[in-house]
Parts: structure tokens; sequence; C-alpha cells
């Protein structure tokens, strides 16, 4: 499993939405609600104490800035794409641009100018590379390495519409090897189809192309045609694709040529495991594989796999850690009719490097045994007392060296929370007191600040170094509960930008924990910097 790297940044331009506590499709007539509402909170004139009243003059601006942006269809067309670097750099639209919708089509086009301009700029590459090793082949007086395989490919959107892609691959096992090549370039007919050819020379010269094209919004159909450039036989191949979930989807591809073969196969992924099988039959061969991957936290994760067949009878059990947002490392561990093998893998973006290691050609249980239990207790002794002591100790330096770089920016902005929750306390509290009365929905703390952070402040009760990634949003949230008894934060605004809250740790990913009551019962949740959250829901109750 090639973990995907950690989004901290998130959804740009929310920042308004979020200050007037809209989703960022909201209709005209919600946000000017919400304006009304917000108003009435910070108006000057509610307030006689002097400095009470510059805070409500401070956030009151606030609000009517975010207004007359949001307000505005052409003003938040430029927010939402450009954000207020959009706004305050006086974009250019064009000197005779004055309806709507040239306007909307002129902001259109600049947008597809970005996306093009970003797209023509990527210039992926991905590789392989696999050293296959072999202790009995060493104990033997042999070479270690038993042979060796190079594969590498450059794919390159070289228009709107076209992609290029170039690869390349080399293999050598002991006395022999092979090379090859190949160009593959596609082209998106239109939305719901698209082609590619594709030219290879060396081992498998052939020339071939290929359609695919998305029948509904759930299925798709490929088909393929393929001739070999060696002895002129044909591969003719269609598979089709079924999206049965939004987690879950299975395939079947049929291939008509010297070795037909028909084969079904299905696909599960979700947040916590992913999983996959097949089942092959062939006029020469069959087969069926499946694993299961389990993710036990954002680092770390498990894999079970097995394959079964006329060419293979092995069972394979291993896991991985991601060592940083573009590296991951996977130690896996194999049996079967072709030998103990241990395999090591390691990822870095697109790159890879993949080492087999053959420990016997004999099934013998004891060595089995001892080829499984003793990297795995070697493993977890290193994690335990070397590896997470290490990391926890990299990761608490790399923090306070972000605590120090930006303690002042969040002073200030921690300064402005709580005089903005100061002006929210006797509205706060007088829903929160309504809503006790009739058993409705209440929030007991909140905390919102670093995602890791947040439990240590929890077990320590805030005597740590880092206590200050962490604030204090109880009264801010108890403010935005409705009169009917819920709590909804929309999804993809930062929840930084809520009146009252602010960014503790810049840069750092942040999560928003919160217990609460209701009906008399208590309730947990912990959710994300972006992550829609509506409450109450019976599978938080503690």
């Amino acid at each position: 499993m090639n973990e995907e790297e950690e989004d901290v940044a998130g959804p740009p331009h929310r920042e308004l939405y979020a200050l007037l506590h809209v989703a960022p499709d909201a209709s005209d007539e919600e946000i000017r609600r919400a304006y009304r509402q917000w108003a009435q909170v910070y108006h000057p004139d509610k307030y006689q104490d002097l400095h009470m009243k510059e805070v409500a003059t401070q956030n009151f601006q606030r609000i009517c800035e975010a207004y007359e942006i949001l307000s505005d269809e052409t003003k938040r067309q430029i927010y939402d794409i450009y954000g207020m670097e959009g706004l305050t750099s006086g974009l250019e639209l064009g000197p005779r641009l004055s309806k709507v919708e040239e306007i909307k089509e002129e902001l259109e086009r600049l947008r597809r100018m970005k996306e093009q301009e970003k797209s023509l700029s990527q210039f992926r590459p991905s590789g392989t590379i696999m050293t296959e090793l072999s202790v009995p082949h060493f104990l033997d007086g042999d070479s270690f390495v038993r042979g060796m395989q190079m594969a590498s490919q450059f794919q390159s959107q070289i228009s709107k519409k076209n992609t290029l892609a170039l690869g390349g691959n080399l293999a050598v096992s002991e006395n022999a090897g092979g090379r090859a090549a190949s160009l593959v370039l596609g082209h998106q007919i239109s939305p719901a189809a698209s082609a590619e050819f594709m030219v290879s020379f060396g081992l498998q010269a052939l020339v071939g192309v290929q359609t695919t094209r998305h029948l509904s919004q759930h299925s798709s159909a490929t088909m393929g045609l393929a001739m070999s450039l060696q002895d002129g036989s044909i591969n003719l191949s269609n598979a089709w694709t079924r999206q049965f979930s939004e987690t879950a989807n299975g395939n079947i591809q049929l291939v008509l040529g010297p070795e037909s073969s028909i084969a079904v196969g299905w696909q599960k992924r979700e947040e916590k495991m992913s999983a996959a099988g097949e089942l092959k039959l062939g006029t020469s061969s069959f087969g069926a594989s499946a694993h299961y991957t389990r993710r036990f936290s954002s680092k770390s994760h498990g894999r079970i796999a097995g394959r079964f067949g006329s060419t293979a009878l092995e069972v394979e059990v291993g896991g991985g850690r991601k060592l940083s947002n573009f590296s991951t490392v996977r130690m896996l561990y194999t049996i079967g009719i072709q030998g103990i093998f241990w395999k090591f893998e390691w990822r870095r973006g697109g790159q890879k490097i993949v080492v087999p290691i053959l420990l016997s050609r004999h099934l013998n249980p004891l060595f089995a045994a001892g080829a499984f239990i003793f990297p795995t207790s070697a493993y977890f002794i290193l994690k335990k007392f070397v590896v997470k002591p290490y990391l926890l100790k990299r990761e608490k330096q790399k923090a306070l060296e972000n605590l120090d770089k930006t303690s002042a920016q969040v002073q200030e902005a921690t300064a402005a929370a709580q005089r903005a929750q100061k002006l929210l306390e006797n509205v706060a509290n007088r829903k929160r007191n309504k809503q006790m009365e009739v058993g409705g929905l209440v929030i007991t703390e909140a905390k919102y600040g670093n995602l890791k952070n947040l439990k240590r402040y929890d077990q320590s009760g805030g005597v740590t170094e880092l206590a200050s990634q962490v604030i204090d949003v109880t009264l801010p949230l108890n403010f935005l509960v409705t009169d009917s008894g819920q709590l909804k934060l929309h999804e993809g605004v930062k929840k930084s930008g809520i009146m009252g809250f602010c960014d503790p740790c810049p840069g750092e990913p942040k999560g928003l924990r919160l217990e609460y009551t209701y009906a008399g019962s208590r309730y947990e949740v912990t959710v994300d910097d972006y992550a829609e959250l509506f409450i109450p829901r019976e599978d938080h109750r503690i």
C-alpha cells in the first residue's frame, strides 16, 4: 500500500466563510442572515466600556468586510479562486467587462489558464529497482545477487488533452538478460472517453491501441487491441469496471489471443482498511489472489496476502511505516512452494526499491517459524526502545522550533480570540443554560489545536511545553448551538477562522476534540480541521 501524502494545508480561501459560519456554497440569503446575526453581537453601540467597544469595533469591521466580499458576486468569485490576494492585488478582469456573465466567463478562462500552466509544468517520473538476493546461493559459493530488474517511466502533460509517457526496463538474471522500451500517447477524446496509442520494443515488441469510455456515473469499459511485432499474433482485450459503493468496485477482464483468459476482481478501500481479490482462468494456467491491508494509524499498516494457482502457492504477511510525507518502508515475510523469503521495500514519491531475499528453498517448519519470529520481535523491540523515543524527541524538537518562530504571531492571535470570546460570553452562557434546562445540547469541553499534542495536553492536564498549541473553544461552540439543540461546522472550512477561534500552531495539523451532553448522556468526538461536524450523533455516545 502506497500511503497518501497527508495534506496539512487543506482547501484554500475559506476564512471568510468560517468567519460568518456559512458553507462555501451558501446562498445570498444565508450569507445575509449570518451577517445580521453577527452584526448584532459585535455592533460597537451595544457596549459602554471603552475597551469592550474597541474589541467589538475590530470584530465588527471583520464581519462587514467578509459580508462585503461574499455578498458581491464578482468579488466572491475572485475570492473563491484566488483568495484575498486576488482582491488586494487589483486583479484585472478586462476593461470592457460589465455584465455578470462576462465576468464569469473571464474568471473561468483565467482559472483554466492557471490549471493548464500547472498541468504543463508537471513531469512525473516513476521507477522501480528490484535486486534479488539468495542466501542458499551464497552458502553454495555462488553470487549473493541472483538478478536485478530496473524499470522507469516519465509522464508529461504535453497539452490540455494529451499526455506522453516514455518507459524502459532492464532485467538481468544470472547469465541471461533483456531490455525493452515503450512509448504511450494518451488523448482525451471527450469528458467521457479517452484513447491510448502505444508501441514497445525489445523483449515484448508490439503496437497497440486502447480506448476507455465511461458508460455511466458508476461504470466504464475499456477495449484494447495489440499486435506482436515478433510473431504477428494479435491480442484483443475487454474490461468492464463497476462501482458498487463509495468504497468498493469490481471488474471483469477478457483477453483473446495466444494466451486467452478471463479474470474477475474486486477492490474495497476505506479509511482504515483496503482489500482486493482476483480469480483468473486461462487456457494454460489458472490462479487466485487476495490481499488485506489494515491501517493502524496514519503512519503504520499491516498486510496479509495469498496467491494460489498453477504457478504459485504462497502466503505473505508483513507491515510498513511511513517515514515522512514522501517515503514509506515495508517488510514482508513470504512462505510458499518457491521457498521462504524476506522482502524489503522502500518508496519515495514515484520511486520504489524492492529487495527480495531467498532464505531457504526448503519448507522446514522450525526454520520458517524462526525466520518470522526473530525479525518481528527485533522490530517491536527496536520500535519501542529506540525508534519511537527518537521520533518523539525529534517531533517535539521540531514543534518547539516552530513554536519559537511563531510565538509572537500565536500570542497575538490567541489574545484576539480571547477578546472575541469575551463578547460572546453572555449569549453563549444564556444559550448553555437554556439547553441545560431542556436536556438539550451542551458543550462541556472543547479543545482545538495540534492533533498529536491534543491527547498529551489532556493526559497531562495542560502542563506541557507545547500546551500553547491547544486552545479552549468551549464558549464559542456553545454560542453556535442552535435553539433546536444542534451544532454544525461546515466541511472544507478551516476551523481556526471561526469567531473565537485562532490558529495556535501554524503549519501543524490541527483537530477539534469536544465532549458534550445531550438528553442526560455524555458524548465525545474528534474531527480533523477541515472535516464536517454535526452533533448530536448517537455514535458519539460514551
